[in-house]
């Protein structure tokens, strides 16, 4: 462990300095150093290591990032009124879009977080719309409400460690939270697939308020149980605890473990009998019994609070006494010690040091090791199968704390790698659990409600309601008339996910969808395929069983593995301290934006909606499995949407794929523009959708359809004008794409506006199937339709073509032209 002064130097380092921009922490250098045994694949791994972070969203953290979808996406979903998502406006008309947060010349790492709770999250969302967040994530601190600061994001000068850590290893661009909710309710994914007490009754409470759950003996079944009676080792890590054990001013926020410990929060794991609690509720009794002889309280009612608490305390220390706890079963003890494993061998573990830090500024830090017991196991080679860390609050990430939980991931990486024995066999899962009130441009997949044909479309068969709360039933949870919500539970906004291990370097860039049950769906296949042993979590919905995938698509072999093209560099300049910012302005790099200088990209449906902020370049991209295509053909007074998810790609799972389609002019009998549908589809089984033509309020409809990875389909024309009978097929044997054409009213032309592939023309009345290779663009396509005799006539077909093999990211959000 480093000293204080060289931990809160390292810590300073790794949290952000224009000196750091090129830098490659020496933990990082040690990760990718180390290779495991030639031929061995990610099945060779013996220990599982997973790190929650706390409330950022990726376009927060990734969205400059190269390779990734993030602020050059091209096909950024389009608002109501027209522009691109990125460009929010608030209630008094004022726009504003994405802007830097300087964390050195600034003090927003020391201005505390965003509303990020159950009401904004839906609120920012606005039943897909996304056009709100500017109201909904709005600042609670007076001081700072005039800022736009949900628009806020970090570059790689700020943060270096983390986009150090994604360029050597790999980063997961379509990773979601799994719900519209705080902390804890996504935690409770992570750790059991659910926020119910019965998983499948959809009248069962859902628990999407963190009050739900701190604390109140929730007890639906957790994934570490399944564990355990699988006979399968694992440990959950922290210093400390967020039960009361005494602590003091800063004490609480360095050394206990934020309340992001949701195992504390069952009923089944007795948290009560954690040493540290009933030694300190012994005190309490004590203290308060002697206050009792001594004080004068104000009233009755003052008197009556102590005497509760009192009351409260001498009833813990009857009930979890060490006896008691031998008389449980041995299931409940197990789970209880692996679950509330803390630094008790530490003799320093509970208290904090001084030490001068810049300018003679004093500051305090811990006194002990607060990794010590996981550092000792990985030492002594004990470290179990799976184990989760739980890192205190000045290191989770969390806006409201200075961020230095960079320090902490950096530490992880050094403990795993001291020995490269142990690095050979581990992976490293880094993830976070919800967005704060940060924002993200990428709508959430949510689930269609199955009993409501008006709201999307799922497999045969699949009911859907337990992924839905309703009006009903929050008027009945909250007591309340208003302000309830009638929503799908998630999924919700996209977070950083970043994949470490000796199968996953290199700087590659993962596509595929998935939340936080996809860490539990890997455990499974892990499990099945290492031990042979079947542990399911059966908590887990069958939509989002199928629509999220269980991350084995970011794992390769060892010789497809090349470490990135990367200078190191020593690390030996000394840099600004992240505190020194604490007395630094507040940002004002941002300002509204006229709505007359966006009258060109408002509604412009070929023009690339990216901002132009991103790292220039590409990375390569992992091979997933959605070889799928949308289309649209229009008879009998009904627009009719085809989703087909091919099914002909390699994958370790059931795969399916989800879709959300937006009408762009006004629908139904509210006009309503920006109407959102969602879809599920499932591998091998199309799915077909249908809309009437007379719902469309306007002379012409138009439509747009978004998917995973860049997929996007527009199309728009007349209400009563004849569409075009066209079919594209992607075809992901030989990276080809074709159109096939059966006797339109118009000629029709068809150009692809980024990536260079050859026009061609499409002749009126006749049948014809027109074919382009896209093997020199890797893939990736962007063929525009229209005709000069139906200026109404838009048709957008983009997107990349899977071949279950790996590729690159999308060029154009690189700035890079593949066919020059």
């Amino acid at each position: 462990m480093d000293n204080r002064r060289e931990f809160l130097k390292k810590a300073s380092m790794l949290a952000g300095s224009t000196a750091a921009i090129n830098l490659i922490p020496e933990s990082i250098q040690k990760a990718l150093a180390i290779d495991a045994k030639p031929g061995s694949s990610y099945l060779d791994a013996e220990h599982i290591v997973f790190l929650m972070q706390e409330n950022r969203s990726f376009d927060h953290c990734y969205g400059t990032l190269k390779g990734v979808r993030g602020f050059n996406d091209p096909r950024a979903m389009r608002q109501p009124n027209g522009l691109p998502v990125w460009y929010q406006q608030n209630k008094n008309a004022e726009i504003y879009a994405p802007f830097h947060l300087d964390i050195e010349n600034t003090k927003i790492t020391w201005m505390g977080s965003l509303p990020h709770g159950w009401r904004d999250m839906v609120a920012a969302r606005n039943e897909g719309k996304m056009d709100t967040w500017l109201e909904a994530k709005q600042a609670g601190d007076p001081e700072y409400k005039h800022i736009p600061l949900t628009m806020g994001y970090f570059e790689r000068k700020d943060i270096p460690f983390y986009y150090a850590f994604a360029d050597a290893f790999t980063v997961c661009d379509q990773h979601f939270c799994s719900s519209l909710t705080g902390t804890s309710a996504n935690r409770s994914y992570f750790w059991s697939g659910t926020v119910r007490e019965e998983p499948h009754n959809p009248e069962s409470t859902a628990h999407v308020d963190n009050s739900q759950i701190n604390y109140k003996d929730v007890s639906w079944k957790t994934y570490p149980e399944r564990l355990q009676e699988a006979g399968i080792p694992w440990k959950v890590y922290q210093n400390e605890l967020s039960l009361p054990v005494g602590f003091e001013g800063e004490e609480e926020d360095w050394l206990a473990n934020f309340t992001d410990n949701n195992l504390e929060f069952h009923k089944q794991y007795h948290v009560k009998f954690h040493p540290a609690y009933y030694s300190f509720a012994q005190k309490r009794v004590k203290e308060i019994e002697h206050l009792l002889t001594v004080a004068k309280f104000a009233n009755q009612e003052a008197y009556q609070k102590v005497v509760n608490e009192l009351e409260g305390y001498k009833k813990d220390v009857e009930q979890y006494s060490p006896e008691n706890f031998k008389k449980q079963s041995k299931q409940e003890q197990e789970i209880h010690l692996r679950a509330f494993a803390t630094n008790t061998k530490d003799p320093n573990y509970h208290q904090l040091s001084k030490i001068n830090g810049q300018d003679g500024v004093e500051i305090e830090v811990p006194k002990g090791d607060v990794f010590h017991q996981f550092r000792e196991d990985v030492k002594s080679g004990n470290l179990p199968a799976v184990s989760w860390l739980v890192a205190p609050c000045r290191f989770s990430d969390h806006p409201g704390s200075p961020w230095y939980g960079a320090w902490y991931v950096s530490e992880t990486l050094d403990i795993l790698t001291a020995n490269p024995e142990v690095w050979k066999k581990t992976i490293f899962i880094l993830t976070y659990d919800e967005n704060d009130g940060y924002f993200d441009h990428i709508a959430p997949f949510i689930s269609p409600l199955s009993s409501k044909k008006e709201t999307g479309a799922v497999p045969t068969g699949m009911n859907t309601a337990d992924e839905y709360v309703t009006v009903e039933q929050e008027t009945k949870r909250t007591g309340k008339n208003t302000g309830v919500h009638d929503s799908p539970i998630g999924l919700g906004y996209r977070v950083p996910l970043v994949i470490a291990s000796p199968w996953s370097k290199g700087g590659w860039v993962n596509s595929e969808v998935c939340d936080h049950t996809s860490t539990l769906q890997f455990l499974e296949h892990f499990i099945q395929k290492k031990y042979k042993k079947e542990v399911k979590e059966t908590n887990l919905t069958d939509w989002r069983r199928l629509i999220c995938g269980n991350l084995t698509s970011a794992f390769r072999p060892i010789p497809e593995n090349q470490r990135p093209a990367i200078d190191f560099v020593n690390r030996d300049q000394y840099v600004e301290r992240i505190f020194s910012a604490k007395d630094k302005s507040i940002p004002g790099n941002f300002q509204a934006i006229s709505a007359d200088s966006l009258s060109n990209i408002k509604n412009n449906l070929s023009m690339n909606a990216g901002l132009g902020l991103q790292e220039k370049g590409t990375k390569p991209a992992c091979a997933i499995p959605y070889d799928m295509d949308v289309n649209l053909s229009v008879e009998d007074g009904k627009l009719y949407f085809h989703f087909g998810l091919y099914g002909n790609l390699a994958h370790s799972k059931t795969v399916g794929v989800p879709f959300q389609l937006i009408s762009h002019t006004a629908y139904g009998p509210k006009n309503e523009v920006g109407r959102t549908w969602n879809f599920a589809v499932k591998s091998k089984e199309e799915l077909v959708y249908s809309i009437d033509l007379a719902d469309i309020k306007n002379e012409t409809f138009c439509f747009s359809v978004h998917g995973p990875n860049g997929f996007y389909r527009a199309f728009k024309g007349k209400v009563k004008s004849a569409f075009p009978n066209l079919k594209a097929n992607s075809s992901h044997a030989n990276i080809g794409f074709q159109l096939e054409l059966k006797n339109s009213p118009v000629n029709l032309k068809v150009q692809d506006p980024s990536y260079g592939h050859t026009a061609k023309t499409l002749a009126a009345n006749k049948s014809k199937k027109e074919s382009w290779k896209l093997d020199k663009s890797n893939g990736w396509y962007d063929f525009e339709i229209t005709s000069d005799q139906d200026p109404d006539l838009f048709i957008k077909y983009a997107g990349h073509i899977e071949n279950g093999k790996p590729s690159i990211t999308d060029p154009l959000m690189g700035g890079e032209n593949i066919l020059a």
